[in-house]
């Protein structure tokens, strides 16, 4: 897989109501590319793999937070329901209950999760539906938050408008898994998911969203949500392959650590080096001028801005 990867979900899914950890739900999307990779309906309902590595690949963090990340993760997937909106063989609406997946499977001494999807959801991920919500992988690479990932990808359900419709707050708390007993101080609500959620979406995704709320007489019912592509208006500057670029120390610190990371750097670290320390090593050739070149594209990749 690579970060550019298309994650696909019916719109049904994405206003579906269900609560799930971080690392849960982006175990859900990688499952979802690898299944939609596969090319063929019937593969969709096998057996998915991922291992600890690629989750680190892909979400940037420690190989050893990975496997506990993917260890906890597993049987919480496994447990998770969620409720979507249906309809019944004389069309009418009727709301429906279902797991995400029928076997979840963690290998301690392999490092891997393998999970197969429940029958009920194979359709809301492989496009069957019309009406279905895209993103690139990346956009959510840096999201640490549930929330800020729920509602990231209810934008996206309204990409091409830049604005959602109204929002009734209990649909909204429906959609975040949010229990009744959580937040019930609207200022809470706010602080602590609203104004999260959104100060993550605009720092690490390629949009600036807002919300407005809504109001009946002194009560707050609902909320509209505006957003828009951050100013691309020029392409970083191709540099040549001798170009030196001057990065900050706190640019090299950032990036030493990300590109430590990324698997296919992997094999040039000595046998038995820890990521910190080989971290140290890129960071020392970041700032040689003779050394630096052979990371310019993996920059580039992991989204540093060359000017």
């Amino acid at each position: 897989m690579k970060n550019n990867e298309l994650v696909s979900k019916s719109n049904t899914l994405i206003e579906a109501s269900y609560t799930l950890n971080l690392v849960a739900q982006r175990l859900i999307v990688l499952a979802i590319i690898k299944a939609r990779n596969q090319g063929e309906l019937s593969k969709v309902g096998g057996i998915h793999r991922i291992t600890a590595i690629e989750y680190r690949a892909y979400f940037g963090c420690a190989l050893p937070m990975a496997y506990e990340s993917l260890q906890s993760a597993c049987k919480s997937l496994y447990e998770s329901e969620f409720v979507w909106l249906g309809k019944d063989e004389q069309g009418d609406p009727q709301k429906n209950t279902s797991r995400f997946v029928q076997r979840a499977t963690y290998n301690e001494g392999k490092g891997f999760v393998e999970v197969m999807f429940g029958n009920d959801i194979i359709p809301l991920i492989t496009r069957l539906s019309k009406e279905y919500t895209e993103y690139e992988l990346i956009q959510i690479r840096n999201l640490n938050s549930v929330y800020a990932l729920r509602v990231f990808e209810m934008l996206m359900q309204w990409k091409i408008l830049g604005k959602t419709p109204l929002v009734t707050i209990e649909d909204l708390r429906s959609r975040l898994g949010i229990a009744d007993h959580q937040y019930k101080l609207m200022s809470n609500f706010k602080k602590r998911v609203l104004d999260l959620a959104i100060n993550e979406i605009n720092e690490h995704t390629d949009i600036t969203a807002s919300y407005e709320q809504h109001k009946a007489g002194r009560a707050i019912t609902g909320f509209t949500f505006k957003f828009k592509s951050k100013k691309t208006s020029k392409e970083p500057k191709q540099i040549a392959n001798n170009d030196f670029i001057k990065m900050t120390d706190k640019q090299i610190a950032v990036f030493s650590n990300k590109l430590a990371q990324l698997p296919v750097l992997g094999s040039k670290a000595k046998i038995g080096m820890s990521t910190e320390a080989y971290a140290s090593t890129i960071a020392q050739d970041l700032r040689d001028k003779t050394k630096q070149k052979q990371y310019h594209k993996y920059l580039k990749e992991l989204g540093y801005k060359f000017k």
